[in-house]
């Protein structure tokens, strides 16, 4: 299958450089380029992309909204949004968690990652950039926002799966660290999003880093 995506920034050569990097990939294919917030949900609702790849920084609306908008709680079915920041722990970067962003990415990751973040967002299997992983978690327990108490108790093994996670590890590398399957693994996590009432697996990490469990 081939993974839609929408690119969004005020720049046109991040767009220019985002669309040639992922079109170059076989599986991936760039539907839209747009430079401010406003284009960027009327493309986003219009297409309905597997993918969105949202700067923060744009005109008419900033991408914390436009993400809010896109993939917020209130959202019926919400699209996968993966945040592409410059700075490794913008203040923004907590407020687009919030709103809903299932994934984190720095403009300078290179486009390997950037190609291996839009897979892993399409897959359900965010991806947040590892050089920002521990650091923005950690800035983000520091907050003291409070953890939230999950709906039922979650078990042992679940909570080996959310360290892993909480540590940017993909489903498939927590698989082969805890010597089980990949479907096992999608199935604690699933049964974690629902116990603590998360809307995606950063959520999830973030739980972890506030819980003090990582």
């Amino acid at each position: 299958m081939t993974i839609r995506v929408l690119v969004a920034d005020d720049q046109e050569m991040v767009r220019t450089g985002f669309g040639m990097i992922l079109n170059a990939a076989p599986d991936i294919e760039v539907v839209a380029e747009v430079g401010d917030g406003i284009a960027a949900v009327g493309a986003a609702k219009r297409l309905r992309p597997d993918v969105c790849l949202m700067d923060i920084r744009m005109p008419l609306l900033d991408g914390l909204e436009v993400t809010r908008r896109l993939a917020g709680p209130e959202v019926v079915d919400p699209l996968r949004v993966v945040v592409v920041t410059t700075f490794d722990l913008d203040e923004y970067v907590y407020g687009a968690l919030k709103a809903g962003a299932c994934g984190f990415l720095l403009k300078d990751s290179g486009p390997a990652l950037l190609v291996e973040a839009v897979r892993a967002a399409a897959a359900g299997d965010a991806l947040i950039s590892p050089s920002v992983t521990v650091r923005l978690l950690k800035h983000l327990a520091a907050g003291g926002t409070g953890a939230r108490k999950p709906r039922e108790p979650i078990t042992e093994r679940e909570l080996d799966v959310v360290r892993l996670a909480a540590r940017g590890r993909t489903n498939a590398e927590i698989a082969e660290d805890l010597f089980v399957s990949l479907s096992t693994v999608k199935t604690h996590l699933a049964r974690v999003q629902a116990k603590l009432g998360a809307r995606n697996r950063v959520e999830i990490a973030a739980w972890a880093w506030e819980s003090g469990l990582v």
